[in-house]
């Protein structure tokens, strides 16, 4: 994985605008998708997006000021990772 490749994970009640806000913050910063999985289940909204930090020229700290305001308008939690994080939290 490249240093600049991050983990961006959303969670919460479906409705529609979830995908469309998320992509739309992200490509307003320059952040590029490279992967995305969706899936409901039971009415329960989850995503998790791998995206490219390479270009964005804001704080990460700023990104997930972003993220969690975005969060809270749809209804959702939004978190974001470095993938090294990501991939260490989530090891057996």
């Amino acid at each position: 994985m490249s240093k600049n490749t991050a983990v961006i994970t959303v969670v919460g009640v479906d409705r529609v605008g979830i995908i469309a806000g998320v992509s739309n913050l992200l490509a307003d910063e320059g952040i590029n998708i490279k992967d995305i999985s969706q899936t409901i289940l039971d009415n329960l909204f989850t995503m998790i997006m791998m995206v490219d930090l390479k270009d964005v020229v804001i704080e990460k700290s700023d990104i997930v000021e972003k993220l969690n305001k975005l969060g809270e308008e749809l209804g959702v939690q939004i978190t974001i990772q470095h993938t090294d994080l990501f991939n260490a939290m989530h090891r057996i």
